[in-house]
């Protein structure tokens, strides 16, 4: 049976790989059962991504990162490297983990149009049977820059195949202010800004300050999304996207795409006492995001996905019926019976963020 191919726009693939050591090329359950003793970590043993579990679900093409921030408090809750060498040196540990997948014939690096429009197609054309055995094609993408530890260092990671970066992740940022900061650009920041307009990388406005995201709207002429964010609207707090801020970014042809961390679906929240039980947490909260957007927009061209499962949170902090990322394909049964159409569902489920991509890719 062919299922429509699911486009996931942020998943910490390399960063669970490498920071948490999981085997991703194994089954989920056998994951769980080898952490499970572990209690360095809140999500252990409740993880819900593994590359099996993407091909049962048809996630067979996301936008993977690559994460480290620098500890710019000693007293930060949001754990950092002490340079920005350091820094640098983890996301080329990241880097060589994706390219030991390619080599494996795991994953496949989508660096191009024409790269884009030939892994849809094998998608497309796969049954059941043949999509579980299909590499899962991938974009790459720089969550926050402070590892760069000079604006050249971006051309370096476009030449090794980024396409995508936020120049911001929580807390203030060598390049940009982030989540739970206040603030414009700093100089070295719209160098940035330049350089990667100048590389024709997406922009990521995800994490970064109100002021910042304005100056991207304003300054930023390359293509620009938003990779996981949810409705301010809906669960107030600065990390969330402000109505005015999504119409800017639809008014860009940019698609805000949705993510499926608790705290940012359910009003609230508390971390580590919430559950998704106690909130009555489930995937119909996030259709109500999806329908925020989409009633805004007047239209579904705009919404997608952008999971972030696995974020450094699990099964502990997702809705209660999702077991795994394969569990998305429950999504497009919740948006049928809300009255959407099946084109429209088609586009939130992927072909929106393929339809960014085919512009925005070289």
């Amino acid at each position: 049976m062919k299922h429509p191919l699911i486009v996931d726009a942020h998943l910490d693939l390399a960063m669970n790989a490498i920071e948490w050591n999981r085997d991703l090329t194994r089954p989920l359950a056998e994951i769980r059962a080898a952490e499970a003793h572990l209690r360095d970590k809140p999500d252990r043993g409740h993880g819900t991504v593994c590359l099996p579990e993407m091909r049962r679900g048809h996630v067979g093409l996301c936008v993977a990162t690559q994460i480290a921030r620098l500890e710019h408090d000693a007293y930060s809750p949001v754990f950092g490297w002490r340079s920005s060498a350091q820094a640098w040196a983890m996301t080329q540990a990241q880097l060589a983990w994706y390219r030991a997948m390619e080599e494996a014939g795991e994953m496949v690096a989508i660096r191009d149009r024409a790269g884009l429009d030939a892994h849809v197609a094998r998608w497309e054309a796969a049954d059941d049977a043949v999509a579980a055995k299909l590499p899962v094609g991938f974009i790459r993408s720089l969550e926050g820059a402070d590892s760069l530890i000079t604006p050249a260092h971006l051309e370096r990671a476009w030449a090794d195949g980024l396409r995508a970066i936020g120049p911001a992740h929580y807390g203030p940022g060598v390049y940009a202010q982030g989540t739970g900061t206040t603030g414009p650009f700093p100089e070295r920041g719209r160098e940035l800004l330049r350089l990667a307009g100048e590389l024709g990388l997406i922009l990521d406005v995800t994490h970064l300050s109100d002021e910042c995201l304005w100056q991207v709207i304003g300054l930023y002429r390359g293509p620009v999304w938003a990779s996981h964010h949810n409705a301010r609207a809906l669960v107030p707090h600065q990390r969330q996207l402000a109505d005015d801020m999504f119409r800017a970014l639809v008014a860009r042809d940019a698609v805000v795409c949705v993510c499926l961390d608790g705290w940012m679906m359910t009003p609230g929240w508390e971390r580590g006492k919430t559950t998704p039980a106690s909130a009555g947490l489930t995937l119909a909260r996030l259709a109500d995001h999806i329908d925020h957007w989409c009633q805004l927009a007047g239209n579904a061209r705009h919404v997608g996905l952008g999971s972030d499962l696995d974020g450094a949170f699990g099964t502990e902090q997702t809705p209660a019926d999702l077991g795994s990322i394969a569990d998305l394909a429950q999504l497009p049964g919740i948006l049928l019976g809300r009255g959407y159409a099946d084109a429209d569902i088609a586009g939130i489920m992927g072909s929106n963020l393929r339809r960014f991509l085919a512009s925005a890719l070289p």
